[in-house]
């Protein structure tokens, strides 16, 4: 009896485990699970933010389409309710080319399109960020953009320098100062058009090596207050170029892979050697001697190099190991794993990758609805170099963003904090550097999980001092408004005011 009484008690444990198991297994049980999760989210974020905006879809501002009296602008026009491919109307829109000066033989033109690296077309912006219409990687169709930036302000995508995207005419530019020149002569031509838009207040925003541009952009125009019709307000940058290769690549690289230790999988005897170079390089103490808060001076370069010294390439170490263990490691997503999903833009991950042709924008049928020219090739980063002869300009932590934060109401910078192309660690250096009204770097340190999104909770950290706020994000990579739309749009708010806090 007491075997049998055993045997059973051992019988019933058995099948509880099992039946546990099984529904933790279960495709419909977890699928269960996660329509409680979305109905949950939904209805915290169905609730009013500070601003009074209703979040069932990301708060609008009420700005109305405006409509546009020189008969010029209708060649422009893009019905949203008829283009390729998209089964929704995203509402009316207008694109085409624009010269970048009023001369009567000017040949360079910009593309812009307004829904309201260098060289990298603005497109995928439109398209996979922050648009109305968002084509994610791996899914079958466009779909509507709920965090899409339009509910917030018109907004403005232009193809730029010269040489990107869809615009047309030989790159001429040396340094950023032609570059602002020749968007500014942009803006010019197209005010002339859309008159409406004159007067009206006007955020320049980027990522990546727009980190270099919208500095740049915001101090040509702060310092021709004459040349353009625009109130500029402030400036919005994620993962940005801000200094020196070895500041925002090297110096954090080593201890960007011992954070994500688990992610990178590399053998011990591989993190053995990183950590050896790290050390002979003086990249494995640098924070903990110089990143403080406030600063103690001038923080120093590691060697001789901006880019890194001789045997000092440990960025580019870690990214060849990792491709060997993952094929489809992401520099711009560290989480990306095998496979690699399909992109209707052609470039998914780290590298081109081209599974359908022809891509989105080299279609016909889109090239027609956006009047862009038929005969240009269209690649989401330009085979052409937009600086012929290099960019001959500095970082803007030692030239231009101290003006352009003084003379903004507002500056954000944000940063993924799962982008490997550009560090977040580096961009603490590069900004701890960096003096601007009247103090050197941030007085007091980020607050870890300080900045709060709507209806998710602590997403990151942030700090904000003398009219600039810098956001980190937790689980965004390179693109925040992509990976992290959520973050993106309310860092946003903040810039144009709808926020009174970050």
């Amino acid at each position: 009896m007491v075997r049998l009484t055993h045997i059973f008690t051992f019988a019933t444990c058995a099948t509880s485990v099992f039946a546990s198991f099984a529904r933790r297994t279960d495709p419909q049980a977890i699928a269960a699970k996660r329509a409680e999760a979305i109905k949950r989210f939904s209805s915290t974020i169905k609730q009013r933010d500070e601003s009074g905006f209703l979040k069932e879809r990301a708060p609008s501002t009420g700005v109305k389409n405006i409509t546009f009296t020189n008969p010029a602008a209708s060649q422009f026009y893009v019905d949203g309710s008829n283009f390729p491919l998209v089964d929704f109307d995203f509402g009316p829109s207008w694109a085409g080319l624009l010269p970048i000066s009023g001369s009567a033989n000017e040949t360079r033109k910009l593309f812009f399109w307004t829904n309201g690296g260098p060289g990298c077309s603005s497109l995928e912006g439109a398209f996979q960020e922050n648009g109305p219409v968002t084509w994610p990687w791996g899914t079958a169709k466009p779909v509507q953009n709920e965090y899409s930036w339009t509910n917030l302000s018109s907004v403005l995508y232009v193809e730029q320098p010269v040489g990107t995207g869809y615009s047309l005419g030989t790159p001429t530019a040396q340094n950023e100062t032609d570059v602002a020149a020749q968007l500014v002569g942009f803006f010019q031509q197209f005010l002339n058009v859309f008159k409406e838009l004159k007067g009206k207040n006007f955020y320049l925003s980027g990522e990546s090596y727009a980190g270099m541009y919208v500095p740049y952009i915001a101090d040509y125009i702060y310092s021709h207050p004459s040349a353009l019709d625009l109130k500029l307000k402030g400036i919005w940058i994620a993962d940005p170029v801000l200094g020196w290769d070895v500041v925002q690549n090297q110096i954090p690289a080593v201890n960007f892979v011992h954070k994500y230790e688990n992610v990178f999988a590399f053998n011990q005897t591989f993190m053995k050697q990183l950590d050896k170079i790290n050390k002979k390089c003086g990249y494995d103490d640098y924070m903990s001697k110089y990143l403080k808060y406030p600063p103690r001076g001038k923080l120093p370069l590691p060697g001789k190099s901006v880019e890194y010294d001789e045997g000092c390439d440990v960025w580019d170490l870690i990214f060849e190991a990792a491709l060997l263990i993952n094929p489809a490691f992401n520099v711009y997503r560290i989480f990306d794993v095998y496979p690699i999903l399909w992109d209707v833009l052609g470039f998914p991950g780290s590298f081109p990758n081209e599974q359908t042709k022809p891509l989105y924008f080299e279609r016909a049928d889109v090239k027609a609805a956006l009047h862009a020219s038929p005969n240009k090739t269209w690649e989401e980063c330009t085979s052409i170099d937009v600086f012929p002869n290099g960019d001959k300009s500095l970082p803007p932590t030692f030239t231009v963003l101290p003006n352009v934060i003084e003379k903004s109401e507002r500056t954000v910078i944000v940063h993924g904090l799962a982008d490997y192309v550009l560090i977040a660690e580096g961009a603490r250096i590069a900004l701890q550097n960096m003096t601007w009204a009247g103090k050197q770097g941030f007085q007091s340190p980020l607050k870890t999980d300080s900045f709060i999104v709507d209806g998710i909770g602590a997403y990151g950290n942030m700090q904000s001092e003398r009219k600039l706020t810098y956001y980190e994000i937790v689980l965004s990579g390179h693109m925040v408004p992509q990976f992290a739309p959520w973050a993106g749009i309310q860092s946003m708010q903040y810039l144009m005011g709808f926020r009174s806090k970050p």
